[in-house]
């Protein structure tokens, strides 16, 4: 999709703070941080959301979840980390490209 935010970064058009680059995914810091490790990881393949995926993409997400950890590590998350994955506008999703958010280090606040 030639106007998606996240298309255009993974074709290089747009910058942006890379931790991981393949052939399939890019993985690179979000611009809004919601933790000291906040990155996110997205196929290169166009997808609006999970809910546009199917068992063709299956190899694709055990990749992508594969290198979760791995990049989390790297990264200094030695304690811990989360991920999540907003799928359409009731779940959260504000660029309309199949992302993984991909957060961890010291927490401020205590768990509930």
């Amino acid at each position: 999709m030639s106007s998606c935010l996240f298309c255009r970064i993974a074709r290089g058009e747009i910058p942006s703070k890379k931790i991981y680059e393949d052939d399939d995914v890019l993985a690179f810091h979000d611009i809004h941080p919601a933790a000291p490790v906040h990155f996110l990881l997205v196929p290169k393949l166009h997808l609006d959301s999970l809910l546009d995926a199917g068992s063709e993409h299956e190899a694709l997400f055990g990749k992508m979840i594969g290198l979760a950890p791995r990049l989390a590590k790297e990264l200094g998350c030695d304690n811990g980390f989360r991920v999540v994955i907003n799928n359409g506008p009731d779940g959260g999703q504000e660029v309309f490209h199949l992302h993984i958010h991909i957060m961890g280090g010291p927490r401020p606040w205590k768990r509930l």
